[in-house]
């Protein structure tokens, strides 16, 4: 395969990654998760007030969609910022990762034996503040599946049917000790 193919196969990609990432996930809080808290926590080792993400509600081979209520009792709030409280970008690219990683472990065999990491962070752009009582929708698509421990995805988050956040990011998957 040329250099020119393999450049627009990666084009042709990245256009069907963008496309499937406009399609807004619905939400239905009736609905059984695919994945609730519980089984969360048997995948990540995260707790609270570090564990950012309530129930995974759609879930394929190659993404992910998950959902995390903020509560007006959140740690952070505290400080950021008295009086108009804002998630920081930081803990949504955080809870966007955690979400990211659940999909990646659901994939190996013995996933409680592994982590993932970030490994990088790329072209994350916040568009919306998120604030006690919004309930904001993650949902990422691997770009490139994993190899040799790393895997890379691209991910958005709403609230309602506003981009609260979008960018990319790798993991690295490594067996805990």
């Amino acid at each position: 395969m040329s250099l020119e193919e393999i450049a627009q196969r990666e084009k042709e990609k990245a256009r069907e990654v963008k496309k499937r990432l406009m399609e807004i996930p619905h939400y239905d809080p009736n609905a059984e998760p695919v994945v609730d808290i519980n089984g969360i926590k048997n995948l990540l080792p995260h707790r609270p007030p570090f564990l950012m993400v309530d129930r995974i509600i759609g879930l394929e081979s190659d993404s992910i969609v998950g959902i995390k209520t903020i509560g007006v009792n959140e740690f952070y709030f505290m400080g950021h910022f008295p009086g108009e409280p804002v998630m920081p970008g930081v803990l949504l690219i955080e809870a966007m990762a955690q979400v990211g990683g659940i999909l990646v472990l659901k994939n190996i065999d013995e996933p409680q034996k592994y982590s993932t990491y970030f490994a990088k962070v790329n072209n994350f752009k916040f568009k919306k503040k998120v604030v006690p009582g919004d309930v904001v929708v993650f949902k990422l698509i691997i770009t490139q599946p994993l190899e040799h421990a790393l895997v890379c995805m691209s991910g958005k988050a709403w609230v309602g049917d506003s981009v609260a956040c979008e960018g990319d990011m790798v993991a690295q998957v490594i067996k805990n000790r």
